[in-house]
């Protein structure tokens, strides 16, 4: 689950780590009320950032014509008038795709001069089953860029987590990085905070980039977080109804929204071949074997090892929801799954949907005998795939066809 950037410098702050003075704002008079505190708090600049759960705001477009979803003023009505323009408009980013997500809140904070900038990630890594701690000087870029052209300013650190970050570690870190003097301690207690935030939270990534060294008010170089994302862990959501309450829907598909509520895993793609499988794996191979014969796959969609009659019927209803969709194929492989259950949600859920579009279903395993007789029973025309190939071959020829 993504929360947005303001939520996730809550966190942040919660667990002890140094964040911006600001405030959200949902109206032009709360943005206005938000800035007027921030100025005559003694901050010189000011700066807007839409909140939205998707990156590249900063080099994103509104279909109002304004260019930037993050913006740094230098007065209250510039301040106020970026909010305005930004509020209740679509920003367009990399990430948004060309529909873009409509920006209902601002965050407006402090903009402290920054001297440099630094990348802060905590996440499991899959290679070790160990939390990693990864930074970088190169603050403000995309790690990916970082890894593929400089990886030697990547600095990673392993955490045992019946330990956690141990203070030597974060100064190690720090010093990687260049800090001195005060900084060291200062970055330290800041990696620690970091690394609580996404234990407590059973968080899958906290992400902050930019990490800044800023002038504060005093004059004194100070670290600060700049930029922050975070997202959380379903699995481990049951233990933090606190955390679940950050959810915003409108952020959300509401295809992949209502498909949670039936505990179906589903995630929309631009292609136009639906796709309904039982484990994520199989879902994965189903997709990839789709392209290997031409096709385009219109959608991620796992039923679960133990889906039943209702839960399939569930997926078709919310499958026909996406206008692209032209076939459909169904790949189920009974291990704890009964074929015959299926089967029998996909007779009903054909009957229940007046299902047009063509229908390719190949099940393989437990029960299969008998799901297979339930299909031909059903008198309705299904094209039968006695492999996970030759099923993909024909809903890709039933959709040229």
């Amino acid at each position: 689950m993504n929360i947005h950037e303001f939520q996730a410098k809550q966190l942040l702050a919660r667990a002890g780590v140094v964040v911006p003075n600001g405030k959200v704002a949902s109206t032009p008079p709360e943005a206005r009320a938000a800035a007027r505190e921030l100025f005559d708090g003694g901050a010189q600049r000011v700066v807007v950032k839409a909140q939205i759960h998707a990156g590249g705001r900063g080099k994103g477009t509104f279909t109002n014509g304004l260019a930037g979803g993050v913006k740094v003023c230098s007065s209250l009505d510039e301040a106020c008038a970026r909010a305005e323009a930004m509020l209740g408009q679509v920003l367009v980013t990399r990430q948004t795709g060309p529909g873009g997500r409509l920006v209902s809140k601002v965050l407006i904070e402090a903009a402290w001069p920054i001297q440099l900038e630094f990348y802060l990630a905590v996440l499991l890594d899959r290679s070790t089953s160990l939390p990693l701690l990864m930074a970088s000087t190169e603050g403000g870029v995309e790690i990916e860029e970082v890894a593929a052209h400089t990886p030697e300013k990547i600095f990673k650190v392993a955490v045992d987590p019946a330990l956690g970050l141990m203070p030597y570690q974060a100064r190690d870190l720090a010093v990687a990085l260049g800090l001195r003097g005060d900084l060291i301690a200062a970055a330290a207690r800041l990696f620690q905070g970091v690394y609580r935030c996404w234990w407590e939270a059973d968080a899958a990534l906290v992400e902050i980039n930019p990490l800044g060294l800023v002038t504060a008010l005093d004059g004194k170089a100070r670290l600060m977080v700049i930029d922050a994302k975070v997202s959380l862990e379903d699995n481990g959501l049951f233990r933090h109804e606190d955390l679940q309450n950050l959810r915003d829907l409108a952020e959300e598909s509401p295809i992949e929204t209502e498909a949670s509520h039936h505990d179906l895993n589903y995630i929309k793609l631009e292609g136009n071949i639906a796709c309904l499988v039982n484990g994520a794996g199989l879902a994965m191979a189903t997709m990839d074997i789709i392209k290997h014969y031409g096709g385009n796959p219109a959608n991620f969609l796992d039923v679960g090892g133990g889906a039943t009659k209702e839960q399939v019927t569930a997926a078709f209803k919310i499958i026909l929801k996406d206008p692209n969709v032209r076939a459909i194929l169904v790949n189920i492989f009974g291990g704890i799954m009964d074929c015959d259950v299926i089967a029998q949600g996909i007779v009903a859920a054909v009957k229940e949907t007046d299902l047009t579009l063509p229908l390719v279903v190949r099940l393989e395993g437990n029960n299969v005998e008998a799901g297979n007789l339930t299909l031909a029973a059903s008198g309705l025309t299904i094209i039968r795939g006695r492999s996970m190939a030759e099923a993909a071959q024909q809903v890709v020829a039933a959709v040229a066809a």
